[in-house]
Order: structure tokens, then C-alpha cells, then sequence
């Protein structure tokens, strides 16, 4: 992962070429092959890390444009998770190395973005390529 500023100033580039709206940036899920806890070595949505740099799986990332912010959304480990994987950084944590101070729960990214829509706000998004990510 590259410093903060990397990441920061990517995203100030990007915000300066689109004149108002949200960017959504989803993050690849863990991919199973045959169940859910058996995945295939984990590949992140390139965007997501050139934008973000977090290889990290089940975030979402959002540039602000009108507000000049941006969010990381994803959800910290659960205990299960750190009993097969040992303590783990939060995603406030992770979301500092990238240069983004806001972060939320992924439950709460649906609702982020119809709350933009209903307000007429445009959301500008890269085709979804994988099933996982449908939008």
C-alpha cells in the first residue's frame, strides 16, 4: 500500500473530472467455490484498490463530490473471524491508512445511496463485471 496521499490525491483527481453526484466504488466479495468458507485466493476490484488501496474484501468505498468527502463502508471482524484469524485492524483503522476519515457500517450503504437518488443526486458507477456485486 502506498502513503495516504497516494490514494488522496487519486480521488481529488477523479472528483475534479465529475461535476457533482456520488462515486461508488464496490469492493470485490470472497468468492466460494463450493461453499461459502472454501473461496478462491482473493483478487480486489482494481478501481477499488487504485482509488483506495484496501485489499480487503467486503468494502465499499464512496467519493462525495458534492460534500468533498469520501467513505469506506465495510463491517469489522466478528469474533469468529478472529478466533481463525487472530486480532485484526478495524476498518476505521484501515480506512486511515487510505486517507478516509468517514467510515459506516456496509449495512448502512443501500440506504446512503437511495438517500442520493431520492434527492436527485447523480451516481456514477463502473458496470459491475462480477454476480457478487450486482447493484
Amino acid at each position: 500500500m502506498f502513503e495516504s496521499k497516494v490514494y488522496k490525491a487519486r480521488r481529488n483527481r477523479l472528483r475534479s473530472l465529475i461535476s457533482s453526484g456520488i462515486i461508488l466504488m464496490p469492493g470485490n466479495p470472497e468468492a466460494a467455490m463450493n461453499y461459502a468458507a472454501n473461496t478462491f485466493h482473493y483478487r480486489q476490484d482494481s478501481n477499488f484498490l487504485y482509488y483506495f488501496g484496501l485489499d480487503h474484501d467486503g468494502f465499499a468505498g464512496v467519493i462525495d463530490i458534492d460534500n468533498n468527502r469520501d467513505i469506506i463502508f465495510g463491517n469489522d471482524v466478528d469474533m469468529d473471524d478472529i478466533i481463525w484469524m487472530g486480532p485484526q485492524p478495524t476498518v476505521k483503522e484501515q480506512a486511515t491508512k487510505a486517507g478516509v476519515e468517514n467510515t459506516e457500517p456496509l449495512s448502512k450503504l443501500e440506504a446512503f445511496v437511495k438517500d442520493a437518488l431520492a434527492k436527485g443526486r447523480k451516481v456514477h458507477i463502473v458496470k459491475p463485471y462480477r454476480g457478487e456485486v450486482l447493484v
